[in-house]
């Protein structure tokens, strides 16, 4: 995000003498410019001019030498009766009668750092004497800062802070991506002129001395073929410099302004391309002329072609790539130099000798940038401005003062000048007058329209009545049709103008019965004690290792990204518990040892031997074969619902001891879920399924036999791996095979019975390994064989018995029976017939017996 000293600010738009960077946000965030944060001044408290009046060497017992200096830092910050302040000093660079940078007692450095009086070495040190590494200037140990090295002078006891730029607030903003202009202080000076009516000063218009001078170094654009019928640059122009001092350091006040920014000083040549940049918006590179040979060619890359780029990594190239090539040997674009508005090549970087210099600025294809920078991971910041659009008539201008840069602080001549113009012309529009009125709601009267858009840069001419023909400015390639300039005429005359009128529903709209129901999934889970999560949908192997999962199951083929977030997580989750079950962890991690959370979302199932989606030309719409192509290419992404319970199900107290969560509410929340989606489910042991317990693992299915999900106790190897507590439950079913299943008619209301009900509790003994679901469904089917007929209103297992009286290796399941008929009251008859029936049945399946 760009970065905007106030001071720099200034050189382009007339700004209040009290302007602070609070106010300065306050005005951009009016035409659009959002505040990202305030950098406060990287030196607070008093930092004045000092001049050296008496220095005396004393050497130390540690072999070090220290100086014991008296400052005079002027008579309101002197000792009391006008004497120097005494500062011990360990620098050797300076001497009696310079003037240096001194930190009084109060002041805070960068660190921060706080000064104050101490005694060290023997005295007592009442300041500090500084050095550029200590105020924050730059990694200089070269010692302490003397003014009359970077050629300044001040009087003793003038404040250092202001001198040096030290003292300054920089607001930093967010750019939306239609505005690549404001990534410069061209750009934001204009948006506050436009804000504020202040004067704006356009330091980037031509000037006329930037026309090609003839006999400059060959440069030319081979791009024929566009890969999506854009060439891939319009504009090139280089200009050659001889006798620059390259790698001196650039003056002081540039290396402060490019720190205020955010960027690092390096050398002269580099830091006057980047101060430019910035201050213009224009991107530019200088090569070491001694390294090139021409002509210098622009071209698409050859397959398999290699770049030793500028960060010293070699990169293979792809057809798509533009380059920025040379001819050392001859043959024509043999040579790679740069991956063009991303990075240079290191085979051309200015070097400790370099003397002669080739400056570019050139106009590159936004779309080509952007696919560049992305596929060889570049975010550069040249690649930042070029694929938002840059201004191409900036070029020459940006060249050109660069190039005066240069020979006013390296030295050196000016040179030839090439520029290689292949632009076409935008076109005009048309614009209805109205159009703003009639989209934002606000009556713009065309002088105000018209008004607005000369002030944005844009040509506006009278075509007819109540129509206006539009020319949009060089930097504004985001203007083309007639919405995008209603957009800048609601922002510009102020959104706060617009009225806040709520357009009325369209009968008939409204949630879809599915979405609906997945409202509704979601309100029972939380009303029954969970919370819900939102989680990533990526993941990466060690994950899928920690379920558990064979080598060979279906949730291991998973879909890869091409640019992933992390390299640790480059896969989309296949089953909803993997990215669940890192949240538990999470939160477990952090203290809250009882957790009940659910997820509704997303997985990816990708299909084995399903066909590659097709790679498209970008900037043409996709035929319909090709979008077919696509959209057979896209895996299944069924929608899932899962939940982890683990520590406390409910909490001790008075009332109790509290129950930890186990497998049973695991699977009473699955069937929570199936019972609002209206879809009975049927609950079998599945002994082989992770990341469940082999034992304690439910498998879920519909009346139907298709398989729903499961639910259960984790597999403790997996609880102890994600450091859960012991014995945590999880359940994942299928949201869209149970909307599937549900029947398509609403749900009818039933009579309720007026009379009253009648209970029967029934023991029956079975075998230990006979699964309580399948004595209940004997339960239900023996109530309604009875001859009292189909009366049972609710059957439920509620206890579970194993000891000696009821023999090894068998169990008691206790069921609860709630009858009731609809026409009469039942007799104590009907109810023994029922109980009865039942035992019968389960002894007909199970060899069940009453408990005596």
């Amino acid at each position: 995000m760009p970065r905007i000293p106030l001071t720099w600010l200034a050189e382009h738009v007339e700004l209040p003498a009290d302007l602070t960077a609070e106010q300065l946000a306050a005005d951009l965030v009016r035409v659009g410019l959002e505040e990202e944060a305030i950098h406060p001044a990287a030196v607070t408290g008093p930092l004045v001019v000092g001049q050296v009046v008496e220095l005396t060497p004393e050497p130390q017992k540690n072999g070090k030498t220290i100086n014991w200096c008296r400052v005079d830092v002027g008579p309101e910050h002197n000792e009391p009766g006008g004497d120097p302040r005494g500062i011990v000093c360990g620098a050797h660079n300076f001497a009696v009668g310079d003037r240096v940078v001194v930190a009084l007692p109060g002041a805070v450095l960068p660190g921060p750092f706080a000064i104050a009086s101490r005694k060290t070495y023997g005295h007592v040190s009442d300041g500090m004497i500084c050095s550029a590494r200590e105020l924050g200037l730059g990694d200089d140990h070269a010692g302490i800062i003397v003014l009359s090295t970077l050629g300044l002078d001040a009087p003793v006891g003038t404040d250092a802070r202001e001198l040096l730029g030290l003292g300054e607030e920089v607001l930093e903003i967010n750019v939306t991506p239609d505005r690549g202009y404001c990534f410069s202080m061209r750009g934001v000076a204009r948006e506050y002129g436009l804000s504020t009516g202040a004067a704006f000063t356009d330091r980037g218009l031509p000037t006329g001395d930037e026309r090609p001078a003839g006999g400059g170094f060959a440069v030319e654009i081979d791009d024929d073929a566009p890969i999506h019928g854009v060439p891939g640059a319009d504009r090139f122009v280089a200009q050659i410099v001889r006798g620059v001092r390259a790698n001196d350091p650039s003056p002081s006040w540039m290396q402060r302004r490019l720190q205020q920014a955010g960027m690092r000083p390096i050398s002269l040549a580099v830091d006057v391309t980047n101060y430019v940049m910035l201050d213009l918006g224009q991107p530019l590179h200088a090569y070491d002329l001694a390294h090139l040979a021409e002509p210098i060619v622009v071209r698409r890359a050859n397959p398999g072609e290699k770049i030793r780029t500028l960060d010293d990594v070699e990169r293979v190239l792809d057809p798509e790539d533009l380059l920025i090539t040379d001819s050392p040997d001859g043959a024509r674009a043999s040579r790679p130099i740069g991956l063009a508005a991303v990075m240079g090549g290191g085979d051309t970087e200015v070097g400790e000798g370099t003397t002669d210099l080739l400056i570019e600025a050139a106009h590159f294809d936004p779309i080509t940038v952007a696919r560049t920078a992305r596929r060889h991971k570049l975010p550069s910041e040249a690649a930042k401005r070029f694929e938002r659009g840059a201004d191409p008539a900036l070029p020459p201008v940006a060249v050109a003062r660069t190039v005066a840069l240069l020979v006013e602080h390296g030295g050196g001549v000016a040179g030839e000048l090439t520029d290689v113009d292949r632009r076409v012309p935008v076109p005009a529009f048309d614009l209805a007058l109205d159009l703003p009125g009639r989209l934002v709601g606000v009556p713009y009267t065309p002088d105000e329209v018209r008004e607005t858009l000369v002030s944005i840069g844009c040509e506006v001419s009278d075509t007819a009545p109540g129509t206006a023909r539009v020319q949009a400015p060089s930097w504004r390639p985001d203007l083309l049709v007639g919405v995008d300039l209603v957009e800048e005429v609601a922002r510009l005359r102020g959104y706060d103008a617009i009225p806040s009128i709520v357009p009325p529903a369209p009968p008939g709209a409204g949630l879809t019965a599915g979405q609906r129901t997945r409202r509704s999934v979601a309100r029972a889970l939380a009303e029954s004690g969970l919370v819900e999560v939102l989680s990533y949908p990526f993941v990466g192997t060690e994950q899928l290792d920690a379920l558990r999962l064979p080598a060979d199951d279906d949730r291991r083929r998973a879909v890869r990204l091409v640019n992933p977030l992390s390299d640790e997580q480059p896969f989309l989750r296949t089953n909803l518990l993997v990215t669940l079950l890192d949240t538990a962890r999470r939160n477990v991690g952090r203290g809250a040892s009882d957790v009940a959370i659910f997820e509704l979302g997303l997985v990816t199932r990708p299909v084995a031997d399903a066909p590659a989606a097709p790679r498209l030309p970008g900037g043409v719409r996709p035929s319909d074969a090709q979008l077919a192509a696509i959209d057979a290419a896209v895996p299944p992404q069924p929608r899932r619902v899962a939940g982890v319970l683990a520590g406390q199900r409910e909490p001790a107290g008075w009332w109790g001891t509290g129950r930890r969560a186990d497998h049973t509410d695991a699977i009473a929340a699955a069937r929570l879920v199936a019972d609002v989606v209206g879809v009975e489910l049927v609950a079998s042991a599945d002994p082989d399924h992770a990341p469940w317990h082999p034992g304690r693992c439910a498998r879920l299915t519909t009346l139907d036999g298709v398989l729903v999900g499961h639910a259960g106790e984790l597999h403790p190897t997996v609880v102890t791996g994600l450091g859960l507590p012991a014995r945590a439950a999880a359940f994942e079913l299928d949201l869209d095979v149970l909307l599937a299943a549900a029947s398509p008619e609403p749900l009818q209301a039933e009579p309720v019975s007026t009379f009253p009900v009648a209970k029967e509790d029934v023991a029956l003994v079975v075998d230990a390994a006979v699964p309580a679901a399948a004595v209940l469904d004997a339960v239900r089917v023996g109530a309604a064989s009875s001859p009292a007929g189909d009366v049972v209103e609710e059957v439920r297992l509620f206890d579970v018995y194993t000891g000696s009286q009821v023999g090894e290796d068998r169990r008691s399941l206790a069921f609860s029976l709630r009858l009731r008929a609809d026409d009469r009251t039942l007799t104590a008859q009907e109810a023994a017939e029922v109980r009865e029936a039942v035992v019968a049945e389960a002894h007909r399946r199970f060899g069940a017996t009453l408990r005596a």
